[in-house]
């Protein structure tokens, strides 16, 4: 078909960052043009799953062009195949499945512009002392015989250090924060926003155990003689253990979510809460209710679990106030509920290097509620 394969060269020039403002133009043409739907779902399917590279884009201009009102309003589904289009330009949106009535939109109000996230934490020596670290910040830090390293962000030791004295650290990230770190047994550990994780000094015993408040992905380096355990603190009497031997997993244990979600990339792991024990394979996930503590086990959205590590927040059949939660974290603001959020759930992503406003913008575009911006508060409205 000529017209496929016409914008099936458009979409390559437009990922290999080769293509004229003119062919952008024409591009937009077909997106606009529901004739073209079938065709743009297939392409933009196969591109989603393969793109590697992000050519640089004017997001915001673009994304206005697409929404202003025009003699006949574009639909949700031709907006969200251009959403597509900026999601292969890195700016990252795109929308699955979801249907509505085209309406015109309102772009959320914005009084103060807030950035996304950055590298930023806080590390408490076990004698109390507080040191701030950042993106930008490279230094060295002693305890005892003990180095760490901070490269920008990254929190690195070396060494297991004086192991007949041992010692416990506590790493926390802020609301808009996010930081690595590797402990001294050489386990590579992610930290999302408003996360603390507590860990000793060295790793002596028959375990190597530290304890996790937030979200955190977990590199554990291996040893089959001495289990990695994580141990998620409860209000009950016992903590949810994540037993490891070596592998990667993601642990999301937020006091304001309703479950505690340990998902399994490799290896193998084994969730234990109380006389409960359940062995997880790669691509399952355990769900502990933070209720009655019953443990369910899954099949798991790896993309969607591992997406904040990678820059970009993801949604599959999610709800909006879930969505928002996600977003209070990462920038730091407060979700305040003037309406009822409709009940449609989103799929797709959104990056998180994005200011506050784009993400309200393209969330709004794609569903009933409006949002409204004022200070550090999001409003949804009607």
């Amino acid at each position: 078909m000529p017209q496929q394969s016409r914008i099936e060269y458009l979409l390559d020039r437009y990922v290999n960052r080769s293509c004229t403002r003119e062919e952008l133009d024409e591009l937009f043409v077909y997106i606009k043009d529901e004739q073209n739907e079938e065709i743009l779902n297939h392409l933009l399917a196969n591109y989603a799953e393969s793109a590697t590279t992000a050519p640089d884009i004017d997001y915001e201009n673009i994304y206005s062009q697409l929404i202003q009102p025009r003699s006949r309003i574009i639909t949700l589904r031709r907006l969200a195949a251009a959403a597509a289009i900026l999601l292969l330009a890195g700016s990252a949106f795109w929308y699955l499945g979801h249907t509505r009535k085209p309406q015109p939109l309102q772009v959320a109000t914005i009084t103060k512009e807030i950035t996304p996230g950055s590298n930023k934490a806080t590390l408490t020596l076990a004698d109390g002392t507080v040191v701030t670290l950042d993106s930008a910040g490279n230094q060295t830090i002693r305890q005892g015989n003990q180095s760490i390293t901070q490269q920008n962000g990254q929190l690195l030791y070396t060494g297991q250090g004086n192991t007949s004295t041992v010692h416990y650290n506590k790493l926390s990230t802020p609301r808009g924060g996010q930081f690595q770190i590797v402990l001294p047994d050489g386990t590579k550990v992610w930290l999302n926003s408003a996360t603390t994780l507590r860990y000793p000094t060295a790793f002596t015993g028959a375990t190597r155990v530290v304890e996790l408040e937030g979200q955190g992905y977990f590199e554990v380096a291996p040893n089959a003689t001495h289990p990695f355990l994580v141990k998620v603190p409860s209000t009950h009497r016992d903590s949810m253990e994540v037993q490891v031997l070596g592998t990667g997993f993601d642990v999301m244990a937020y006091a304001d979510e309703a479950t505690v979600n340990t998902t399994l990339i490799s290896g193998s792991v084994r969730v234990k809460e109380g006389n409960t024990l359940q062995t997880l394979q790669p691509g399952q996930q355990a769900v502990m209710d933070n209720i009655n503590r019953a443990i369910t086990v899954r099949p798991a959205d790896i993309k969607k679990v591992t997406a904040w590590k990678n820059g970009v927040f993801v949604f599959n059949n999610t709800a909006l106030p879930a969505i928002l939660r996600e977003v209070a974290r990462w920038y730091d603001v407060e979700i305040v509920y003037a309406a009822t959020p409709s009940p449609e759930l989103y799929g797709g992503g959104i990056s998180r290097n994005l200011q506050l406003s784009s993400v309200l913008r393209l969330l709004e575009a794609s569903g009933y509620n409006h949002l409204k911006l004022e200070g550090r508060r999001v409003i949804v409205l009607p």
